[in-house]
């Protein structure tokens, strides 16, 4: 039965870890595509310098999260005791970091709104074809997920492009032809002027907060489940086994008892058989179903004294 119990408890930890594992690879894979993305998305991430860290905390809580996913799996089929030593340490760290990242997040709140990004397009947008690093990183942000702006179109109002050019809105927010490969526009002039049906009137914050909007949830769902699950497998795994460590050799197995009783080789049924020191003690300081060290003495002496008085006897009568 305890065995039993025991490898439910062994398997459902190699679960929530694969999901873990599954988590950091989804925050890496988001990272990683965050610093080498074509469309230069990156660029709009790195003019705000708490965003720019905020991208490197993402990169580093997927690894973080990909190292502790795998060890937790492989701790826990191989029975490593170190290995599940450090995991615990990681997920110690992993609490503190996410505890700082909540705080500078509601500090820092003012600086992710829609407002600071609007108020930087309207500062530092320019042409629509311009080299300016900011000017080609919005072009393709908008191209690419067929927004306008950050909330709208109107966001390009009395702004530094509208001051610079007689178009309305840039080229990157017109709409493309169905099924067209590059920029082909259904009209570039009518979108320029400011007609609604030729451009693209939703706002690139809600787009691409929506196509981020499934990997967010995952990765704050894999958080909590670290927080809450994994801080409290480790305890029922730990009353369960009770210390004992089973170590494989040729001739049987040697359970070291971490409570003081010592060690015992079992040679039972070709050594597959290791006893659980998790029962309780009886009066006399002995555990059922195991021998006390005095007691297992005095069953062998037992056992041997009556043979040693039997000798001289067997010896007459030879």
């Amino acid at each position: 039965m305890e065995g039993d119990c025991l490898s439910c408890i062994k398997y459902l930890m190699f679960i929530f870890n694969f999901f873990i594992f599954l988590g950091g690879s989804c925050l890496l894979g988001i990272g990683i595509w965050v610093l080498v993305d074509p469309t230069g998305f990156w660029e709009i991430v790195a003019a705000n310098p708490l965003i720019f860290t905020g991208a490197y905390i993402i990169l580093a809580m997927g690894s973080l999260l990909f190292l502790l996913g795998f060890l937790g799996c492989y701790g826990a089929v191989r029975e490593k005791k170190c290995l599940l030593l450090f995991f615990f340490m990681l997920i110690l760290i992993i609490f503190l970091a996410e505890l700082a990242a909540g705080i500078l997040a509601f500090i820092f709140r003012e600086n992710l709104t829609r407002e600071h990004f609007t108020q930087e397009l309207r500062s530092h947008y320019q042409r629509s074809n311009d080299t300016d690093v900011f000017t080609a990183t919005w072009n393709a942000v908008m191209s690419t997920f067929d927004c306008c702006g950050v909330n709208s179109a109107d966001d390009f109002e009395d702004s530094i492009f509208q001051q610079i050019n007689t178009d309305l809105v840039p080229e990157a927010c017109c709409k493309k032809t169905p099924n067209s490969q590059g920029a082909h526009y259904l009209s570039r002039e009518r979108c320029s002027m400011g007609m609604m049906e030729y451009r693209n009137t939703k706002g690139c914050y809600s787009t691409v907060v929506e196509y981020f909007e499934t990997y967010i949830y995952l990765a704050g769902g894999l958080t909590i489940l670290v927080l809450t699950i994994e801080e409290a497998k480790p305890v029922n795994g730990h009353e369960q086994r009770q210390g004992a460590l089973c170590l494989h050799q040729d001739t049987g197995r040697r359970c070291q008892d971490h409570s003081g009783w010592g060690d015992r080789m079992l040679e039972g049924q070709g050594g597959n058989q290791c006893e659980l020191f998790s029962q309780p003690e009886t009066l006399d300081g002995s555990i059922p179903g195991l021998l006390h060290p005095y007691g297992h003495m005095q069953s062998m002496l037992g056992t041997v004294v009556p043979q040693v008085n039997a000798l001289p006897s067997f010896l007459s009568k030879l």
